[in-house]
């Protein structure tokens, strides 16, 4: 069981999908004191489907803030396209989703390795990151420091969805001008050197970015 904080941008706003799970939920409005209430929580989940300026401003609060509790962003359908990673998300779920997309949700940001960890293993793949080096089945990988870190990255967060935007913040860096395409190439460079009994470890999804499938 987890310890969840939600915030919502209206007093006395709930989500009933975290009511029938198992986990502790704290509900706060985003005037209250969230950023020392997150000290104790696992995770925190903002509702952005009624105010999407409002959540994108906590969002960014805790970034600032430098808080490392993982943070899933709660939208209304008509939210996903404004959604972006400056935003300061981990992960992003739309508001009508059933329980058990929530609970998946809330259960890999809980358990997501440590970024610290000197060896990831997943999926098949052993990624030292100390070597810069990654093995998959044993075999040596050639890759390029982009890729590296790319896989990296897919690897820490398993099962979550990332914008193409995202992707180019976190692992090309924000001083980073190039366009969302170079994603693309990079992706697609990976599923090359993994091979084809290995390639849908990274999988699309349309419209919206990759996801990384293996389970830990």
């Amino acid at each position: 069981m987890a310890s969840v904080l939600l915030v919502t941008m209206r007093s006395g706003d709930g989500l009933p999908a975290l009511s029938v799970l198992s986990h502790a939920v704290t509900t706060m409005s985003a005037q209250d004191s969230v950023l020392t209430a997150s000290a104790e929580a696992d995770v925190v989940v903002v509702d952005a489907r009624h105010d999407l300026a409002a959540a994108k401003s906590v969002c960014q609060l805790f970034r600032s803030a430098g808080i490392g509790v993982p943070r899933l962003l709660v939208l209304a359908e008509g939210g996903f396209p404004v959604y972006s990673a400056e935003w300061g998300c981990d992960d992003f779920v739309s508001g009508d989703a059933a329980p058990s997309e929530y609970e998946t949700r809330l259960r890999l940001l809980v358990a997501a390795p440590e970024a610290g960890s000197d060896l990831i293993t997943i999926g098949g793949l052993t990624i030292d990151e100390g070597a810069y080096s990654v093995l998959l089945d044993g075999e040596l990988l050639e890759l390029t420091y982009t890729e590296f870190e790319l896989l990296k990255y897919f690897a820490l967060h398993p099962g979550r969805v990332f914008t193409r935007d995202h992707l180019l913040t976190e692992v090309w860096g924000y001083d980073y001008y190039g366009g969302t395409r170079t994603v693309d190439v990079h992706v697609r460079r990976l599923r090359a050197k993994l091979g084809p009994e290995h390639e849908a470890l990274i999988g699309t999804v349309r419209n919206v970015g990759y996801r990384f499938t293996a389970k830990t």
